[in-house]
């Protein structure tokens, strides 16, 4: 029997043998229904393939991103500047490869700080309900009024401009549809039998939250936000766009989509690059946080 042979059995054994083989059998079930699932197989792929140019950004780059040559400024895409210049003669190219990282770094640190806040408080208000289910939850209604765009100006204006005050005004507009996910999610598994015999075992509320509520909840946490960084991403070229996230001469692609309009009748692609680089970075979220949905969440698959 060879390796791969008895690999495939491994994965197909009916009962696991140990944690581990229970593991890797459930990750070989995720890939398998993320296979049958040709867009967000693409999107996937579409993510990877981005993850590995803002990895390797110094060595795709063809062009100082900084570098001023204004004798070769507006230039059409060639052999020398592959998606032409802008105003100030810098390659539009290495500038939208190392805008990648700061877009992935924008949205996954917005990320990481509005899931955790929203799974917090939503698990919190759900489990303990009362006065304070009715305060958390009107505090959500608040921010939830607000378009999320207009939420984060906001918040920038009040904080300043800059890319750390944009992650904080980002995050403070995201976590709120977080925080009503899993409170809907906590009403659904706080009256569960195995709840109960926790709380007959003497266990504290916080520990119950933390221990055994939240974990209930992580999955459909992990799906809404992935399929927010779409709008996370365009929230976050919304504010570079109006000069309230990164600062000029950084290589955002919604500052440099500030930058190009102006130039859009006979430069075109000075904002049609970067206005690419957004659309398919959002698409690619979107198609890859619709088959997670199917992969994590047993309802859909």
């Amino acid at each position: 029997m060879s390796a791969s042979t008895s690999l495939g059995v491994w994965l197909r054994a009916p009962v696991p043998a140990s944690p581990f083989q229970a593991r890797m059998q459930a990750l070989w079930m995720a890939w398998r229904r993320l296979r049958r699932n040709p867009p967000a197989l693409a999107g996937a792929i579409m993510l990877l393939l981005l993850l590995a140019v803002a990895a390797f950004a110094p060595l795709i780059a063809t062009h100082d991103i900084l570098a001023q040559d204004l004798t070769a400024r507006l230039q059409k895409p060639s052999a020398t500047h592959w998606l032409g210049t802008d105003d100030l003669g810098r390659d539009i190219f290495s500038r939208v490869i190392y805008g990648s990282r700061i877009t992935l770094y924008i949205a996954f640190l917005a990320a990481l700080i509005a899931a955790p806040l929203g799974l917090i408080i939503g698990t919190t208000a759900g489990y303990l309900g009362g006065w304070t289910d009715t305060i958390l939850m009107r505090l959500v209604d608040i921010f939830l009024s607000f378009p999320s765009l207009i939420l984060a100006l906001a918040f920038v204006a009040a904080l300043g401009p800059g890319i750390e005050n944009a992650i904080i005004a980002i995050s403070l507009a995201a976590w709120p549809p977080i925080a009503r996910l899993a409170r809907a999610e906590t009403l659904t598994v706080r009256n569960s039998d195995y709840i109960a015999a926790v709380r007959l075992q003497g266990a504290s509320r916080m520990r119950i939250i933390v221990h055994h509520v939240m974990p209930m909840c992580i999955p459909s946490v992990i799906v809404r936000i992935t399929l927010n960084m779409a709008a996370i991403i365009l929230t976050a070229a919304g504010l570079g766009f109006l000069g309230l996230g990164a600062q000029p001469p950084s290589p955002e692609w919604g500052a440099m989509l500030s930058t190009g309009r102006q130039f859009a009748m006979n430069a075109w692609w000075i904002a049609a690059i970067p206005g690419c680089a957004i659309l398919l970075t959002s698409l690619a979220f979107n198609l890859f946080g619709d088959g997670l949905r199917d992969i994590l969440d047993p309802r859909h698959g």
